[in-house]
């Protein structure tokens, strides 16, 4: 049976197939989805894990334990994960485990696009990279045979038009894989530096294998017609290629791209007058090429940053006479316009952002979320992070900084998540109560890991699987992380006139202070039914187009004949624009319906 399937899905669907009984992640996109799907198998334990380190562990250990394993994450992710990487690299495993990597070229929703193919070599791990949805199926079967075969982790490499674009599949029923025994080995298993020395050996004479394994793997695959252009290519640059050149061409797919087949190679360029080597981001491939004495063309026409597509390929490669006929089947040069991230209509952290851009002599250490938007107009507060967690870190950082040169007076206030601070803020909070460093951490706690789709976390009560679990109460968390009583305050972030008390306070705080806003997302199925049916309206004639309720940023409130107006289907009935009415020309409206 064939069904068509994201690369997500597929990736999940690989999984199942393969016979996976353990499976560990974060949400991030572009890798959402693939623990989602998969949990829909209830045949596999799927979580989602309070950060990647933790996911890489749990799979780790289910690995050791005998069981096919699986963890999941986005680029960025595999920075938090590396520290277990690279020792799993080392130990081996048992039972397969793969841990995919979703790049972002062109930064959809990301910091950075770092090209974690590098990962691999850098690791010593070998690195399967498919180019759509039907490979990212049949590669993950084939990436839990080489995981076993070989004794190693295997990363698999997906980008985000492969994660979401769709294409056919075909299932297939599901392996019955046993659980492996465990045998205890702890020269293998136990990486102290004198059990670590000789594992070290064993990785590089499995790096040898692995070479050898490469130059027969179907993974890879030539498609050759007797062109003088041959295109060396990879992931989703691989489906651009064959549209730009088509029959024009000849092709070498690569997808398992560390151990490169070197051999096949340099076989397939010595019958080829050009070769072009085609790749997102760095020229990973490219450069290996060139260091074993091969030209090709790659970088030196193709752009290194963002995203490539097939019209960038023809852009950059028209002076080849194979690219020259090259039309694309769509085209427009119709633009769109400009559209700024906006919080949603009742978004709970709309009213704290107000309150903060109030004040005039604090800095904001912001963090990665939806609230990351709160540093742009109106509000503008938010004025640097670095990565999931650092908000608090940064921030204690920055207070030294002016402890230490005089300008204490200033606040600084770290802006966090609740997702993030489960991930990594709570090390931030238990560094800021050990230096005594009084910085303002405010959690918004928005009920649910909001940015990446409304994944739950250790603070919602709910698992990945629908199965009720203990909800840890941030309050009682930061208390036990040392912050006192006194200085811990829980706020409905609609309420205005609390949270400018609640921010006052901290201003004068000496230590740590921590402010939790708890209101649920605005998005979440409960809080729209609840909404359904309330809205605040404008009063015309009682409105003196101050503008005061278009500053809080709301999509629902426009400006029409020098008054405001609320958009009732829009509108999601926080408040938060009837406290700032100072002129009461805004009220609760009737029935929507």
């Amino acid at each position: 049976m064939k069904q068509l399937l994201t690369g997500n899905e597929a990736i999940a669907r690989g999984a199942y197939e393969a016979g996976c009984t353990v499976a560990a992640a974060y949400p991030g996109t572009p890798s959402t989805e693939i623990l989602e799907a998969l949990s829909q198998y209830k045949e596999i334990y799927c979580e989602w894990s309070v950060n990647e380190k933790v996911a890489l562990e749990v799979s780790g250990g289910a690995s050791f334990a005998g069981s096919r394993a699986f963890c999941a994450m986005k680029h960025v992710g595999l920075n938090v994960a590396a520290d277990p990487m690279f020792t799993i690299a080392y130990t081996g495993i048992n039972g397969g485990l793969v841990i995919n990597t979703s790049d972002e070229p062109g930064m959809h929703s990301s910091q950075n696009e770092q090209d974690n193919r590098y990962y691999a070599r850098h690791a010593k791990l070998p690195l399967v990279v498919p180019s759509d949805s039907a490979q990212c199926r049949d590669f993950m079967l084939e990436a839990y045979r080489i995981s076993e075969t070989f004794d190693t982790a295997v990363l698999f490499r997906t980008t985000t038009r492969v994660c979401h674009s769709k294409s056919l599949v075909e299932l297939h029923e599901p392996m019955r894989v046993p659980q492996r025994a465990y045998t205890k080995d702890l020269k293998k298993n136990l990486m102290t530096p004198g059990n670590s020395r000789p594992r070290h050996v064993d990785v590089e004479a499995r790096l040898v294998k692995l070479a050898e394994y490469a130059e027969s793997t179907p993974l890879n695959f030539i498609e050759e017609d007797g062109n003088t252009l041959g295109v060396i290519s990879t992931g989703i640059a691989y489906q651009y290629a064959r549209e730009v050149f088509s029959d024009r061409a000849d092709y070498f797919f690569i997808g398992f791209s560390f151990p490169l087949p070197m051999k096949a190679v340099r076989k397939f360029c010595e019958v080829h007058e050009t070769i072009l080597v085609i790749e997102e981001n760095e020229p990973f491939i490219e450069d290996e090429i060139r260091k074993a004495g091969i030209a090709c063309l790659g970088k030196d026409l193709l752009p290194a940053c963002g995203e490539l597509s097939p019209k960038i390929i023809a852009d950059a490669c028209s002076h080849l006479p194979e690219a020259s006929t090259y039309a694309p089947s769509v085209h427009s040069d119709a633009s769109l316009p400009p559209r700024p991230p906006a919080l949603c209509p009742g978004c709970p952290h709309r009213g704290i952002f107000h309150v903060l851009s109030k004040q005039k002599n604090i800095v904001a250490s912001t963090d990665i979320g939806c609230y990351t938007l709160g540093a742009f107009p109106p509000f503008s507060v938010g004025d640097f992070f670095f990565c999931m967690g650092s908000s608090i870190t940064a921030g204690i950082g920055f207070k030294r900084s002016d402890m230490s040169c005089g300008t204490e007076t200033r606040g600084v206030f770290a802006i966090i998540g609740d997702s993030t601070f489960f991930h990594s803020g709570m090390t931030g909070i238990a560094d800021a109560v050990y230096s005594r460093t009084p910085v303002v951490t405010i959690i918004l706690d928005n009920r649910i890991t909001a940015m990446t789709g409304h994944q739950h976390n250790p603070g919602t009560g709910m698992t990945l699987m629908g199965e009720q679990a203990h909800e840890i109460d941030l309050g009682e968390l930061v208390r036990a992380l040392g912050v006192r009583e006194d200085h811990i305050r829980k706020v409905n972030p609609n309420n205005l006139k609390a949270c400018s008390e609640a921010v006052n306070d901290a201003l004068i705080a000496q230590e740590p202070f921590v402010i939790i806003a708890r209101v649920p997302c605005a998005l979440l199925p409960q809080v729209r039914k609840r909404a359904e049916s309330k809205w605040f309206q404008v009063d015309a004639q009682a409105c003196t187009g101050c503008r005061a309720c278009i500053r809080i940023g709301c999509p629902a409130i426009t400006f029409r004949d020098s008054a405001a107006v609320i958009e009732p289907d829009i509108c999601a009935a926080c408040g938060v624009c009837f406290q700032v009415c100072t002129f009461k020309a805004i009220s609760m409206g009737g029935n929507k319906t």
